[in-house]
């Protein structure tokens, strides 16, 4: 039986996920979109949290801008290898890692050869979807783990929803909200964490051992609370944006 999240909190600082969790997936990545009721929304709920809202996804924080454009919220993206503080200061500049050019071009000549397989350049990081083409789960599995293997403990393979992805070992969602922590507006708030696959696992329980909420989207992974769907979540939040001063806890 589902759980849903305790009555909302003004004293709450809310990290959310984006694919899977605001948004519903898309068989392409490149296919997804936000609708302007969504962006308002997020820009309501931020302004009556005092801007403690970040978005922690494993897009860029580029694309979550043009995403949800016009607004700029405080982000991580890449699964925390870049982030962007609430002063708008940015670390982890984004660029295109030289160190993954091999695989690039393997990974390349890998989506030509299997039809309906994407490959996502992130620059820091590359995604292989295979949501359209899920024959291919096993052939993508082995060939991204041929080509992380040369690249060492620098670099990991990060599991996802139909996705595998070549990343920076040292970075995640956990430790991209426990550095939000430290920072206003965010600090000496109860953390609340939102998400809905493998990727988000670290971050849910990261929210956990500080005192906070956990709050997992459909089936994939448990939280403390459960919601069923984007559709869900976005009914809870707006709850959190209809909040009003008196609620104060």
């Amino acid at each position: 039986m589902i759980q849903t999240p305790p009555s909302p909190s003004l004293e709450w600082c809310l990290f959310l996920d984006v694919d899977g969790t605001l948004i519903d997936f898309t068989d392409s990545p490149l296919d997804t979109c936000a609708d302007a009721e969504l962006t308002a929304l997020l820009g309501d709920v931020a302004e009556r949290l005092g801007g403690a809202l970040a978005l922690v996804s494993g897009r860029s924080i580029e694309y979550l801008d043009a995403l949800f454009a016009p607004l700029r919220l405080p982000a991580a993206g890449l699964h925390g290898v870049e982030r962007r503080k609430a002063s708008g200061a940015l670390h982890g500049a984004s660029f295109v890692d030289s160190q993954l050019d091999r695989a690039r071009a393997a990974l390349k000549a890998l989506v030509s050869a299997n039809p309906g397989t994407i490959l996502e350049d992130k620059g820091r990081t590359l995604a292989v979807h295979f949501r359209m083409a899920p024959q291919t789960e096993d052939a993508v599995r082995e060939a991204v783990r041929e080509l992380a293997t040369p690249l060492g403990s620098n670099y990991h393979i990060q599991g996802g929803n139909m996705m595998l992805e070549i990343k920076p070992s040292g970075f995640t969602k956990a430790a991209a909200i426990k550095a939000f922590m430290q920072e206003p507006p965010f600090c000496g708030r109860k953390p609340v964490f939102v998400g809905d696959d493998l990727t988000d696992k670290d971050g849910l329980k990261a929210v956990e051992d500080q005192g906070g909420i956990s709050v997992a989207v459909g089936d994939r992974v448990r939280g403390q609370y459960q919601l069923d769907d984007a559709a869900a979540v976005r009914n809870w939040l707006q709850a959190i944006a209809a909040l009003h001063d008196s609620h104060r806890e």
